[in-house]
């Protein structure tokens, strides 16, 4: 004997009784009824994206995380404009300082 399966949602009753949203494509006959409790509908967002950065940043501000303020920011990317051994590396192969024939260069 070969099964057939399908899945309908549903609603159980206090009765016990069990209300089907849609009729079953299955033939009349005896059927095993599983029921599986369903979680509770996930509530939508009341905020938007911003409204959300706000408030896990609010958050995580209580937890004692620490954020930059603007003069913190404005020294930090002044600190990463500054030249480093890297920029001096890359401006020499720029201005064609490698060594001929070597790999990579």
């Amino acid at each position: 004997m070969s099964r057939t399966e399908v899945t309908v949602e549903g609603t159980l009753r206090e009765d016990g009784t069990v209300a089907l949203d849609e009729k079953p494509s299955l033939t009349p006959g005896r059927v095993t009824v599983v029921l599986r409790q369903e979680a509770a509908e996930s509530a939508v967002p009341q905020e938007n994206w911003f409204e959300y950065m706000l408030s896990a940043r609010k958050e995580l501000e209580r937890a004692g995380s620490h954020f930059m303020d603007e003069a913190e920011l404005r020294a930090h990317i002044e600190w990463l404009r500054e030249p480093d051994r890297i920029d001096d590396m890359l401006r020499e192969l720029d201005q064609g300082g490698h060594e001929p024939g070597r790999p990579g260069c």
